[in-house]
């Protein structure tokens, strides 16, 4: 008499991806205390974004360089400043996680059951918390400018989004370059090398189609180019594909937060 095979118990297959995103926002919570000592951080940290809005938003909208149709100039500036604070916040991530690797903090939390992949996430999904306060303080400033901007509570619920996975991308990034070069000042120099490429190989600034075809071409694999054109069709109902922006951005943080978390036992070494 043959005996049928037990099936295994689905509480542990349920509570894998429940304790994974637990640890996740575990390490979330850790990072944001973080600003707890350093409060001003915040308001620093919009300085920059805001004079882009303010000084070169309504400079380029007086002498008109940059033709956007029928949009002001300075409503299609303030999606693009959006997702650069995103990316000037998110980029030089990777500083901190080798601070922490050289304080010994790092080796701590690797010797923990938690997966590299919840502390990589963790810290990308702070990077993306702490842009969520300057992308705020941009719409502010944008609206006191009359930019005419939505109020729709689930389109800006998903403008947050955007920038969440965007900030998230960029911070991987710097902590995957961060595995490769292991050192603060090389990280340093390479990230002030990218930062401005990225930012003006994207659709922030002006229209894809105004720049030349290798700059168009590099402006298709840049998904700050994505991010732009989420936030403008949420932001200022420019036409978008909501599919395949989102797409890339969640593609591109995976993938990152898998190439962060492959590398961090190199950088712990």
């Amino acid at each position: 008499m043959s005996v049928a095979p037990v099936a295994p118990h689905s509480g542990w297959a349920e509570s894998r991806p429940v304790r994974l995103f637990s640890r996740i926002g575990t390490f979330c919570l850790i990072e944001l205390q973080k600003l707890r000592h350093d409060r001003t951080e915040l308001i620093t940290r919009a300085i920059q974004p805001v004079l882009w809005l303010v000084i070169f938003g309504q400079t380029f909208s007086r002498i008109r360089a940059i033709p956007t149709g029928d949009v002001p100039y300075l409503d299609y500036l303030a999606p693009g400043i959006i997702a650069q604070s995103a990316l000037f916040v998110s980029i030089f991530y990777g500083i901190q996680i080798i601070w922490e690797r050289d304080a010994g903090i790092l080796t701590k939390l690797l010797v923990t059951p938690s997966p590299r992949s919840a502390l990589v996430a963790g810290k990308a999904f702070a990077a993306g918390v702490r842009t969520i306060a300057q992308a705020v303080v941009v719409l502010i400033v944008a609206a006191l400018l009359g930019v005419s901007l939505t109020w729709n509570p689930l389109k800006l619920f998903a403008v947050l989004v955007v920038v969440v996975l965007g900030a998230a991308f960029f911070s991987c990034l710097s902590m995957t370059i961060a595995g490769l070069v292991l050192r603060r000042d090389r990280l340093m120099g390479i990230g002030q090398a990218i930062t401005m490429p990225l930012f003006f190989a994207s659709n922030a600034l002006y229209p894809v189609s105004l720049m030349p075809g290798w700059l168009r071409a590099i402006s298709h694999v840049n998904p700050l180019t994505y991010e732009v054109s989420a936030l403008r069709g949420l932001l200022i109902g420019q036409p978008t594909t909501y599919w395949l922006d989102f797409a890339v951005l969640i593609v591109a943080a995976i993938a990152d937060i898998c190439a962060a978390s492959a590398l961090l036992g190199r950088l712990a070494r």
